[in-house]
């Protein structure tokens, strides 16, 4: 009996001592509600920012929400105005919003929408017939018709200028990936150009049909690219698809969480502890949350930090963020 009783008094003090902690945190600014800006229901934005919203406001005792918007563009501009707290981007529509170049709003500079966290990448892969003799990037024909699927996306804005860059001249296409897929087996096209988190489905089906040819990039075209691209290498797996029998060498884009920089720093801090402390919970939530870790904070190298995110990561990482890399300084 004195033994429950004792742990019955250590618990309580416990209790109290954490509240004690929780009491201590400044409180002042923090909204009664958030949201998160995402992009098209459906989407993995929406899934994803649906999920650590969740997290976000479950931890912080403050209701989260994700809002439906255009994605990673229309998310800049968001989260830069003030008119969302919250939004998610990848780091090209990052760089152009913050250089002025954002179709939103031309010419202004979106340099109020800080770096809170890590997200995901977003692969970039190329693949061709295998009757059509195309097995490197130097192989694709002067004139190629390429899919680089829908007007505007991610993969339509980049891939272009990635081809451009690596010296290919093209014709280019635009629509869905299951109609691009079609195309290319119905010889309308000469290669597609993806955008998406591997397997991509079209190519999945692709090679169930037909013999393809999933197309990497030489050391000297993936360090051309990195140089010239907010991306970064990437190898796609070999057990991605049947046609791989060693990884390919891709580059990505990664996706990372902002937060409007004039936010309160204790807010922002809890929200990044919440989201990156638990990444099985994350991960339950949406699969692409397995790269949400914290040691890829470094992926960053075009937003300012929000002071809040910056020091979570200082603290738990040890990351060694400049200072003028934090918004505020």
């Amino acid at each position: 009996m004195k033994f429950s009783m004792m742990t019955g008094a250590f618990v309580i003090a416990a209790l109290t001592a954490t509240a004690a902690v929780a009491d201590t945190v400044d409180k002042t600014g923090w909204p009664e509600s958030f949201t998160v800006g995402t992009g098209s229901q459906g989407g993995t934005y929406f899934g994803y920012g649906t999920g650590w919203a969740n997290i976000a406001g479950e931890e912080l005792g403050v209701s989260g929400a994700a809002e439906v918007t255009g994605g990673p563009m229309q998310n800049m501009a968001l989260v830069h105005s003030g008119d969302l707290p919250f939004g998610m981007t990848t780091m090209g529509p990052a760089a152009e919003s913050i250089a002025g170049s954002n179709p939103i709003a031309p010419g202004l500079q979106m340099d109020k929408a800080c770096a809170m966290f890590p997200m995901y990448q977003t692969p970039f892969s190329i693949t061709a017939l295998s009757s059509s003799g195309i097995t490197s990037v130097a192989d694709i024909p002067e004139g190629a018709r390429i899919g680089f699927g829908p007007a505007g996306s991610t993969s339509d804005t980049y891939f272009p200028r990635m081809m451009e860059e690596l010296g290919v001249k093209f014709e280019r296409r635009n629509g869905g990936w299951s109609d691009l897929g079609s195309q290319l087996q119905d010889g309308l096209l000469d290669v597609i150009a993806f955008a998406a988190g591997v397997p991509v489905p079209a190519v999945s089906q692709l090679e169930v049909q037909t013999d393809i040819n999933i197309i990497e990039f030489t050391e000297e075209e993936q360090a051309a690219i990195t140089k010239a691209f907010p991306v970064a290498n990437f190898d796609i797996a070999a057990d991605s698809y049947t046609t791989l029998e060693a990884p390919a060498r891709s580059v990505s884009m990664w996706n990372f969480a902002i937060a409007n920089c004039d936010l309160p720093e204790t807010f922002v801090y809890g929200v990044v502890k919440a989201v990156m402390s638990d990444n099985e919970r994350m991960v339950a939530t949406h699969k692409a949350a397995r790269s949400t870790l914290p040691e890829f904070w470094d992926r960053n190298q075009v937003m300012k930090w929000h002071p809040g995110a910056a020091r979570w990561f200082q603290e738990t990482q040890g990351a060694d963020i400049p200072a003028d890399m934090i918004y505020g300084n």
